[in-house]
């Protein structure tokens, strides 16, 4: 089990980035909290979670220890998988979550991609509990100010859709209707973000 992963930042994007350590570059997916709490730092630390399936193994990166926390809670819950643990935390801070949890907000979990409302409701009832006696650290998450051009930023946003299961379709549909609400002034990770929640 790999616990966490420190060295340099060789790659960053919305959905994964990857460390070079010793010149060996590992790829770990994140979500869009830990994306934004990166910055372009040089060297960084990722806290980790090794998935592995037939397939391939596959590493999860998370910036807080309360996002790991809510990431292992939700994969514990039959029909919650990794990548939609993943989906759900981009879509919904820790701290969004956590309140929509216990206040048994099912609407909230529901609105993002690939929670239907049987699995909203299972999250519910099986982390309500363990959330209130957990204290997790609160932490405001800083909003990246990006200073991109808005076809550079709606670039970026289609090709983490893209990335994360969207049909460039759907993806291009999500972002014309949150840029047309928002402006071109709204940040990488806000528009994709904003882009993932079911229309």
């Amino acid at each position: 089990m790999i616990a966490y992963l420190k060295g340099k930042l060789a790659f960053k994007d919305p959905t994964f980035v990857i460390i070079d350590i010793s010149g060996v570059g590992y790829q770990v997916k994140i979500s869009l909290q830990t994306y934004s709490q990166i910055k372009d730092e040089e060297q960084i630390m990722l806290l980790t979670y090794l998935s592995i399936k037939e397939d391939g193994h596959t590493l999860y990166g998370f910036s807080q220890e309360s996002e790991k926390k809510l990431f292992l809670n939700l994969i514990s819950i039959s029909g919650v998988g990794p990548n939609t643990a993943l989906m759900i935390l981009s879509s919904l801070s820790s701290e969004e979550l956590e309140s929509a949890i216990i206040s048994e907000d099912a609407r909230t979990i529901q609105n993002v991609k690939g929670v239907g409302a049987k699995t909203a409701q299972r999250i519910i009832l099986e982390l309500k509990d363990k959330i209130k006696k957990e204290s997790f650290a609160d932490s405001v998450l800083p909003t990246s100010a990006f200073s991109k051009s808005n076809n550079k930023t709606k670039e970026e946003a289609l090709q983490a859709l893209l990335t994360l299961g969207f049909t460039k379709a759907v993806a291009e549909k999500n972002i014309a209707t949150v840029l047309k609400k928002t402006g071109p002034e709204i940040s990488l990770e806000e528009l994709i973000k904003a882009s993932l929640k079911n229309p």
